[in-house]
């Protein structure tokens, strides 16, 4: 499978830098407030260097949307390849980092908030969601076919789609939910939460996914085992 979305951010460590701190003055000052002068100072660089790399503030920007997205997505994935893991375990461990620390983040669910309003509006923007969304959608796939098979159950494409898009919306409104920081519920419960409501989307027996997490309830970080 393809992981250029994903890791396209780590393809150059300055690029990197760049899009870091392009994520940084927009988190501080909004899309409006993150020119390139105040990127390259947060950076330490040149506004020359953000030219020769982007060609402009708005490919800039759009870049910096790639790549949080990348990171999401890439952070997660790199959690699930664990050699020689029994499917079951790799897929509990993908639900799990999207609900977790570093992927569960207050920071990134406003950084999201900030440029999802522009994927109506800006083909660009469009663009980036939707092949990031395509891919995240192929990612699950590979991770429920084979728990599918374990279990001998209809592991076909179109089977496999559909599960996907429902734990795609579990992931989503979990992460959106934990990462807002209301206070309501202690977010160290998200995991368990989602690999429970992930067994009954897949219809799996009790504790197929359960069984590889725990959760650390004295310092509220989840860790799975």
């Amino acid at each position: 499978m393809s992981r250029k979305s994903f890791q396209r951010w780590s393809m150059d460590a300055r690029r990197r830098s760049l899009l870091e701190a392009t994520l940084h003055c927009i988190a501080e000052h909004g899309m409006n407030g993150a020119s390139a002068r105040r990127v390259a100072e947060r950076a330490g660089v040149t506004a020359g260097l953000i030219r020769h790399y982007f060609g402009s503030k708005d490919a800039m920007v759009s870049a910096a949307y790639a790549y949080l997205i990348g990171q999401l997505t890439g952070e997660a994935e790199e959690s699930s390849e664990q050699a020689g893991e029994v499917p079951e375990r790799r897929l509990a461990r993908f639900i799990v980092a999207n609900v977790t620390s570093p992927n569960l983040s207050s920071r990134k669910v406003a950084l999201w908030a900030t440029f999802i309003g522009r994927v109506r509006t800006e083909p660009e923007y469009s663009d980036i969601h939707r092949e990031s969304y395509r891919e995240f959608l192929a990612l699950l796939e590979t991770l429920i076919h084979p728990v599918l098979l374990a279990l001998e159950r209809p592991a076909d494409p179109v089977t496999c789609k559909h599960y996907a898009i429902a734990l795609n919306a579990l992931i989503d409104g979990l992460w959106l939910e934990g990462g807002l920081g209301h206070g309501l519920y202690d977010t160290a419960l998200l995991p368990k939460i989602a690999l429970s409501a992930a067994e009954g989307i897949l219809a799996l027996p009790n504790n197929t996914l359960m069984q590889y997490v725990a959760v650390d309830k004295s310092s509220s970080q989840p860790a799975t085992q």
